[in-house]
């Protein structure tokens, strides 16, 4: 039986997939036109799988090498005698592989590289290597396009960079010295990056010794039309009586096409539908969410990390969550540019945007839970949760209430430049322990600014609009009503509640009902 899997941006001919031969297309003008290049994209982006059909596709014009640095260890980057070994090994084991031989290359050739890579010392280093590889070049029935995956495993040793620039020497000398037709490095970290990973004691030895290597600019992600065709296929196997457009639409919006998210939501309903025939809706999907937000990953333990690691790019993504800031994309900003290497941010007309809906949330939870101990917010709302809850549904109304109550009681007297740094956080805590692992909420990007944010939150499959408000006077707070009823109808609801942070002594605080064209609005005030 078909399935769909986790692991990289399409699936194996055995799985579901997103057809990307147009993507496979681009990259082989590349490779046609002797291109070296990096594939460096974010973790579980579909780099592996991606080489893996890549190479299929090239083997009826070029003898295809696939390597993968994640199987050297450290030691194997001890000095370039040990390293020229090990890749020569490596590389002896893909071609002379029992099930998958490479055909084409000289094997006397193939056979001196064997004996003289069989003993680790001085005799054999990377000069020595480079020769005998631009032997088998020359000899070899078709050109040779070298993959490698994984190069971030090497890429904190100087003997790796020692490696990159013998490729270059070779590049440079292509006419008249035989090498690689092509030669594609895949992960994480673009060349111009490597000098983050170099340790301090040899990073002074650091040259660009790939500044040879063509811009990669081929889109991976997925768009909303990608994601159709796959359903596609899946209903005419299954008969799930899916609005296909709706739900690769809710998909694409909430992932963005990031690959491993979308293959993650897609597992997950196919697993449900599997077990109880469960329908796949946009309430599915936003379970299927949920669970991606309350599970453990590889993604987001390393997006975690990272951000430990680099305290200005945590800092800018807070700064923009919580605060609404509008920050400069500049890629000359190493956080930021390390924000977009990892794909958590992107440039969005000239300002940085999260990447996708999904990161955002995942985001929203880690900065939170970093102050739920100690924030008397979360402990009332956390005291008061078996209210909100009535069989099954949210009783936003309540918690609208509620929270207006405690923060007139415990932040009325806060000045203003606390109240538009905090109010939403405060909010947000205050929702957090209601819903925490049945819903969830996210907040529209387009909208998220100083002075405006929208919230949706989504429990068991019903859908809360909440607009907060920094009070401007009574003619922006009309403009607000305004643009709440316009979002009421994206979503299909005649209900929206609408938050302000008011700053004037004679104030009313509280909440009133407000029947604004065909719509109930619950506006309050703090």
């Amino acid at each position: 039986m078909k399935s769909f899997n986790t692991t990289g941006a399409c699936f194996p001919s055995v799985h579901y997939m997103v057809n990307i031969d147009g993507k496979l297309s681009e990259i082989r003008k590349l490779i046609d036109n002797g291109s070296y290049f990096v594939m460096n994209r974010p973790r579980q982006y579909g780099k592996t799988t991606t080489l893996g059909l890549l190479a299929d596709t090239l083997k009826t014009s070029y003898i295809v090498i696939s390597l993968d640095f994640q199987g050297l260890s450290d030691a194997k980057f001890k000095n370039e005698h040990v390293f020229s070994a090990a890749f020569a090994k490596d590389l002896l084991r893909t071609v002379r592989n029992r099930r998958f031989p490479v055909h084409g290359l000289n094997h006397d050739i193939l056979d001196r590289l064997q004996q003289d890579s069989a003993i680790e010392n001085e005799s054999f280093g990377l000069v020595e290597l480079f020769v005998i590889l631009s032997e088998l070049c020359e000899t070899a029935e078709k050109p040779i396009v070298l993959l490698i995956d994984e190069v971030d495993s090497a890429s904190n040793n100087q003997v790796f960079l020692d490696f990159l620039a013998q490729l270059r020497n070779y590049y440079l000398k292509r006419y008249t010295i035989a090498t690689f037709q092509s030669v594609i490095l895949a992960g994480v970290y673009d060349i111009k990056n490597l000098k983050l990973k170099i340790r301090s004691e040899t990073e002074h030895r650091f040259n660009s010794p790939w500044n040879i290597a063509e811009s990669f600019s081929v889109d991976m992600s997925f768009s909303a039309d990608d994601i159709a065709g796959m359903l596609k296929n899946y209903e005419n196997d299954h008969q799930t009586n899916m609005d296909i457009l709706q739900i690769s639409q809710c998909i694409f919006e909430y992932t963005s096409g990031y690959p491993f998210l979308v293959s993650s939501i897609c597992k997950i309903l196919d697993e449900q539908f599997q077990k109880n025939r469960s329908p796949w809706t946009t309430a599915t999907i936003a379970n299927a969410v949920n669970r991606i937000l309350t599970e453990r990953s590889t993604l987001f333990d390393s997006m975690n990390h990272q951000l430990s690691i680099y305290p200005d790019l945590r800092d800018i993504l807070y700064r923009i969550l919580f605060q609404g800031q509008r920050i400069t994309f500049n890629p000359d900003n190493e956080a930021i540019s390390l924000g977009a290497m990892f794909g958590y941010i992107f440039n969005d007309k000239g300002s940085i945007s999260i990447s996708n809906r999904i990161f955002e949330m995942r985001l929203y939870n880690l900065f939170l839970s970093d102050e739920e101990l100690n924030s008397i917010t979360y402990q009332d709302a956390l005291r008061l949760q078996n209210q909100f809850i009535h069989n099954g549904k949210l009783n936003m109304d309540l918690v609208f209430r509620k929270f207006i109550d405690h923060f007139s009681e415990v932040y009325s007297n806060s000045d203003q430049k606390f109240i538009e740094n905090q109010g939403r956080k405060l909010f947000l805590l205050y929702l957090k322990p209601i819903i925490n692992g049945t819903g969830h909420y996210y907040v529209e990007s387009q909208t998220r600014d100083m002075e405006r944010t929208d919230i949706i939150v989504d429990y068991m499959g019903e859908q809360f609009i909440i607009e907060l408000k920094i009070w401007r006077g009574l003619q922006y707070h009309e403009k607000g009503e305004k643009q709440l009823s316009d979002y009421l109808d994206r979503y299909q609801s005649k209900k929206g509640y609408l938050l302000t942070f008011n700053f004037n002594k004679d104030k009313e605080i509280g909440i009133r009902e407000v029947f604004y064209e065909d719509k109930i609005l619950i506006e309050g005030t703090v």
